[in-house]
C-alpha cells in the first residue's frame, strides 16, 4: 500500500551537453509489490492513481507484472505523481512532484478490507504514511484490519526527510511498527528516527517495539536479521553498481516473498541480497529488478 510515482532517470550526458532522461517506474511500495511478483508471490497494490498517462502507463505495468489491480482507484480530479533521479559522485538524488496527487488524498474510507482480510501479508512504509495525514490514517486502517485477521504485517521505515520532520516520522513510523511483525529499518533512517547509529543498538530498540523478525538494512554493508533469540550479519553480493534506485525496494520484495515460500528469515535476506545487488546493475526502479531465475542462477 502507497504511492506509486513515473520516474524520470538522468542518463549520461550526450556529447553535446544535453541531458537526458529514461521514463521508467517508481514508488516504493510499488517497486516492492512488482519485485514480490517477479519473485513468484500473488500480489495486489492499494493506491490511488490520476485519470491521466501516468495512471494509465501503471495500470499497464502493473497488469503485465501480475500485481493485481482490483484495488487501485482512478481520480480524475488528481494527478498520478512524478519524480526525477540525477546522479553524480555522491550518489543518486530525487526530486519529487507529488503534492495533491490521487495517491495523498487516499483515506481510510478508501480501505479496501474485504482484500486484506483475504491475504497472506500486508506491507506498508514511511513513504506511504508520509504523503499525507489521511494516507497515514489509511495505512493504520488497513495495519488494523490485517491483525484482526491474522494476516502478517511488514513494514519499511523508508524515512524521507523532505516528506516530513524526524519527530513526526519518528512517532508514526513506530507506532507502525509497533503492530508489525516484521521490520525493514535502514540505518540511516535508524539514525535519524532514534538518535542511534551502532547496528546492534538498533536492532535492540526495534525488536521491543514488538516486531518478530526486524531486517536491518546496511546498503553496500549488507544487512542483519535479528528476532529474539538471533542476530545474524547477511553480506552483499558484489557488483558492479550502476544505479541503486530502489535496491532497497527490491530487497524487501524479495524478502518477503521468500518468506512467504517458506524459507526462514535468514535464507530470505541472503536471497533478498542478491535480488537488490543485480537491481543495481542497470537504470531505473524497476526494469533492473531481477526474476526469480536470475536470482537463483547466481545462488545455488
Amino acid at each position: 500500500m502507497g504511492e506509486p510515482m513515473l520516474e524520470f532517470n538522468q542518463q549520461p550526458t550526450e556529447a553535446d551537453g544535453r541531458i537526458l532522461y529514461l521514463q521508467g517506474f517508481g514508488g516504493d511500495t510499488s517497486n516492492t509489490a512488482i519485485a514480490a511478483s517477479r519473485q513468484g508471490a500473488r500480489t495486489g497494490y492499494i493506491t490511488a492513481v490520476g485519470e491521466d498517462p501516468a495512471g494509465d502507463r501503471f495500470m499497464e505495468l502493473w497488469q503485465r507484472e501480475g500485481v493485481n489491480t482490483a484495488t487501485v482507484l482512478r481520480s480524475s480530479a488528481h494527478p498520478t505523481a512524478v519524480y526525477f533521479v540525477t546522479h553524480d559522485e555522491r550518489g543518486h538524488h530525487f526530486l519529487f512532484y507529488r503534492a495533491a496527487s490521487a495517491a495523498s488524498l487516499y483515506g481510510p474510507e478508501d480501505v479496501p478490507q474485504a482484500a486484506i482480510a483475504r491475504a497472506r501479508m500486508f506491507y506498508a512504509s514511511g513513504i506511504s504514511q508520509a504523503i499525507s495525514t489521511s494516507a497515514a490514517d489509511a495505512v493504520f486502517a488497513a495495519i488494523d484490519i490485517a491483525r484482526r485477521n491474522g494476516v502478517t504485517v511488514a513494514y519499511d521505515t523508508n524515512y524521507r526527510p523532505r516528506l516530513w520532520p524526524a519527530s513526526r516520522a519518528a512517532a508514526v513510523t513506530h507506532a507502525a511498527i509497533a503492530q508489525a511483525d516484521i521490520a525493514f529499518p535502514g540505518l540511516e533512517d535508524a539514525a535519524a528516527l532514534t538518535g542511534l547509529t551502532e547496528p546492534h543498538t538498533i536492532l535492540d530498540f526495534y525488536l521491543r517495539l514488538g516486531p518478530k523478525t526486524v531486517v536491518l538494512k546496511m546498503g553496500g554493508e549488507g544487512a542483519y536479521v535479528a528476532t529474539a533469540d538471533r542476530r545474524v550479519l547477511v553480506p552483499p553480493f558484489k557488483v558492479g553498481v550502476v544505479d541503486a534506485t530502489g535496491a532497497g525496494d527490491t530487497f524487501c520484495g524479495a524478502f518477503l516473498a521468500r518468506i512467504l515460500a517458506g524459507d526462514e528469515a535468514e535464507a530470505a535476506a541472503g536471497y533478498a541480497a542478491v535480488a537488490a545487488a543485480l537491481a543495481c546493475t542497470g537504470y531505473g526502479a524497476v526494469a533492473p529488478i531481477p526474476t526469480a531465475n536470475q536470482v537463483f542462477a547466481v545462488t545455488r
